[in-house]
C-alpha cells in the first residue's frame, strides 16, 4: 500500500510530504484548491506523460517521490523487481520521478535508474486510478482477463493451458525449423555420423592411454636399460671387485676384531644389514632386467596406436584426454537430429499436444463463462446503487485466431453507462464520474481477488449526492477492508465514512498561489464536514448536522 508521497515544485505545489495508513482516506477543499494535484503527481510518479508545465513556476524541476509498502503482492511484486534488476530493501518499494523546467524526464525504482514505460508497468502492480484519463488496470485486457479467472476460481487451469501451450509452440517451432533447414540439417547429421564412427572406432580410454604411453617409454628405451641393469649387477656382485664380496670380506675381518673389542659389533651389524641390501637390490635388478625384452614388433604396435590417436586428435582439434567428451556430445547432437528430423514423429507429438492443449482449454473456456455470467449480473446489480440506473456489465468472451498461452478467447470488460446504450468497451466510457463509478462498482464485486493493493477515486461522486453519494461512502468503506481506498471528493456523505481526512487548500504569497495539504483531527473533520455541507458560512446547526453524519457513520462501519 501507499505509505508516503513527497512532492517539490510540482504545479503549485512547493512541498508537501503526506503519510497514508491502511483503510478509507478521502482528500477534500475548495473548489480550485487542487484536490486533484496529489492525484495527479501520483500518477506521474506511476508513469503517466511529464511535460515542462508541470513543473512550478520559477523552478528548476518538479519530482514526486512515492513509498510502498508490499504486502499481499510482495512475491509478485518481488519477483517482477528481481527480474527487472530493481531490486530494494524488502517488503518497500521507492518510486521517483523527476520532471525537468525544459521538459526532460526521468524516472526510478529503488534508486535505480529506469524507463518511463518500465515504471509504468509497476505502477499498474500498484495503484489503481479511477478517473477522467487516469490509468487504471481494470482497462487493461491482461488485467481484465486475469481478474476473471480469479473470479472464476481457475488459476490452475490457467498455468495448465500456459504449458500445454509452450509445450506445443516448441514443438511447431521444432517442426518448422526442421522442415525449412532440412539439407542443412541432413548434412550436419551424415558429418556427425561420420564422426562418431570415427571416435567409436578408436575405442579410446583413458587407461588404457596412459598405460599405453609407459609401455612406449620402456619398449623404446629397452637396450638402455638391459644394458644399465646388468652393468649395476656386474659393479655389486659378479666382478672380481663387486660391492657385494669386498663388502663380505670387511664384515668378516672385523667380525674377528669384534671378539677382542665387542664395541666394533655394532659396525659389524650395519655392515651384514649393508651386504643384505645389496643382495636384495640385486635380486631385484636381475627380476627386472628379465622382464626387459627388445620387441620391434610389439614397439611398432604400440607406436602404430599412439600415432592413431595423435591424428583423430589434429583432426578434431582436440587433446587426447578430451575425447571421450567430443564423442559423447556428437551422440547427444546426432541424437536430437534423429530426432527433429523425424518430420513424421514430430507432426504425431504436435497432435497430441493440440488434442491436450484443447482438452484443458475448453474447460478453462467453461469456467470464464461461467464466471463471465455471474460477475457481469453482480456489477450490473451494483451500478444500479450507483446511479448508474440502465447501466449494465458485460464480460465478452471473443473466441482468438489461434491458441495463445491464455486460453481460446479474448476477455474485453464491455460496459453501457444507459439503458438505451449498446455495451462498448471499459476503456472507452467517456464519463469520469461514470467511469469512477463504474470502477468502484467493479472492485466491490472483485474485492476479494483483487491484485492491486491500493485503489484511488477521483470524480467518483460527479453528478450524484443524496442517498447515492451516501451508498458511495458506505461501499467505499467497505471495499478498504481488503485494500487501501483513496478518494478526492467534494460530497459531505461520502467523506463523513472515511477513517483518515486529508484537507487541501491554498495560499497566495506575493502573487503567487501554493497549494496546502493538512491531516484533520476530528474537530477538524466536524469543521470540514459542516464547511461541506454549509458553504460559505457554517451555523451550529451545521456544525451538529455534521457531527451526526460522523457518528453515523462510525456506528454503519461498525455495523458493517
Amino acid at each position: 500500500m501507499l505509505k508516503r508521497i513527497v512532492i517539490r515544485d510540482f504545479i503549485i505545489v512547493e512541498h508537501s510530504a503526506l503519510e497514508f495508513d491502511a483503510g478509507f482516506t478521502v482528500l477534500t477543499g475548495e473548489t480550485g484548491a487542487g484536490k486533484s494535484i496529489l492525484v495527479d503527481a501520483l500518477s506521474l510518479a506511476l508513469g503517466e506523460r511529464g511535460d515542462a508545465a508541470m513543473v512550478r513556476p520559477g523552478a528548476r524541476q518538479a519530482e514526486v517521490s512515492a513509498e510502498f509498502e508490499l504486502e499481499r503482492t510482495a512475491q509478485a511484486l518481488a519477483a517482477w523487481l528481481a527480474e527487472a534488476g530493481l531490486e530494494g530493501d524488502p517488503g518497500i518499494c521507492l518510486v521517483r520521478r523527476i520532471v525537468e523546467a525544459g521538459g526532460r524526464s526521468r524516472a526510478f525504482v529503488n534508486g535505480h535508474a529506469t524507463t518511463v514505460a518500465r515504471l509504468r508497468e509497476l505502477g499498474e502492480m500498484l495503484v489503481d486510478i479511477h478517473g477522467q484519463h487516469a490509468h487504471q488496470s481494470l482497462a487493461r485486457p491482461a488485467a481484465q482477463r486475469e481478474l476473471i479467472d480469479a473470479y472464476a476460481g481457475s488459476t490452475d487451469l490457467v498455468r495448465e493451458v500456459g504449458e500445454h501451450h509452450r509445450r506445443l509452440t516448441e514443438l511447431e517451432s521444432r517442426l518448422a525449423a526442421a522442415r525449412s533447414d532440412a539439407v542443412r540439417l541432413a548434412r550436419e547429421r551424415e558429418e556427425l555420423r561420420w564422426q562418431a564412427t570415427e571416435l567409436l572406432s578408436l575405442d579410446f580410454q583413458p587407461e588404457a592411454w596412459a598405460e599405453m604411453n609407459a609401455e612406449h617409454a620402456r619398449a623404446s628405451h629397452a637396450a638402455s636399460l638391459i644394458e644399465a641393469s646388468s652393468g649395476a649387477i656386474e659393479t655389486l656382485a659378479d666382478s672380481d671387485l663387486a660391492a657385494s664380496r669386498l663388502l663380505a670380506a670387511v664384515t668378516s675381518r672385523l667380525g674377528r676384531f669384534a671378539e677382542i673389542d665387542p664395541t666394533l659389533a655394532v659396525v659389524v651389524e650395519m655392515l651384514q644389514g649393508a651386504r643384505i641390501q645389496i643382495d636384495e637390490a640385486v635380486h631385484e635388478l636381475e627380476r627386472y632386467r628379465s622382464r626387459l625384452d627388445i620387441d620391434p614388433a610389439r614397439l611398432a604396435q604400440v607406436e602404430s596406436r599412439l600415432q592413431a590417436v595423435h591424428d583423430v586428435c589434429r583432426k578434431f582439434r582436440l587433446a587426447p584426454q578430451a575425447l571421450p567428451g567430443a564423442l559423447q556430445a556428437v551422440q547427444v547432437r546426432l541424437a536430437e537430429l534423429e530426432h527433429d528430423l523425424d518430420l513424421t514423429r514430430i507432426e504425431r507429438e504436435i497432435a497430441h499436444a493440440q488434442a491436450a492443449y484443447r482438452s484443458v482449454a475448453a474447460k478453462l473456456t467453461a469456467a470464464r463463462c461461467q464466471a463471465a455470467a455471474t460477475l457481469g449480473a453482480e456489477v450490473t446489480r451494483t451500478m444500479q446503487e450507483l446511479a448508474l440506473s440502465g447501466g449494465r456489465f458485460e464480460i465478452a468472451l471473443e473466441p482468438s485466431a489461434e491458441a495463445t498461452a491464455h486460453g481460446m478467447e479474448r476477455v474485453e470488460f464491455r460496459v453501457a453507462a444507459h439503458a438505451n446504450m449498446e455495451a462498448a468497451s471499459l476503456a472507452k466510457v467517456a464519463s469520469g464520474g461514470e467511469l469512477s463509478r463504474l470502477g468502484l462498482a467493479i472492485q466491490s464485486v472483485l474485492v476479494q481477488v483483487a491484485q492491486v493493493p491500493t485503489v484511488i477515486f477521483d470524480e467518483v461522486d460527479a453528478g450524484i449526492g443524496g442517498r447515492v453519494a451516501e451508498i458511495v461512502g458506505r461501499m467505499l468503506r467497505r471495499l478498504a477492508v481488503r485494500q487501501q481506498v483513496m478518494c478526492v471528493t467534494h460530497l459531505a456523505q461520502v467523506a463523513a465514512c472515511a477513517e483518515h481526512h486529508w484537507r487541501v487548500g491554498k495560499d497566495e504569497r506575493a502573487g503567487v498561489v501554493a497549494s496546502r495539504v493538512e491531516h484533520l483531527d476530528a474537530t477538524q473533520r466536524t469543521d470540514e464536514i459542516a464547511r461541506m455541507l454549509g458553504g460559505v458560512e457554517i451555523t451550529r446547526a451545521t456544525r451538529e448536522h455534521a457531527a451526526e453524519m460522523l457518528r453515523e457513520a462510525g456506528r454503519g462501519a461498525a455495523r458493517s
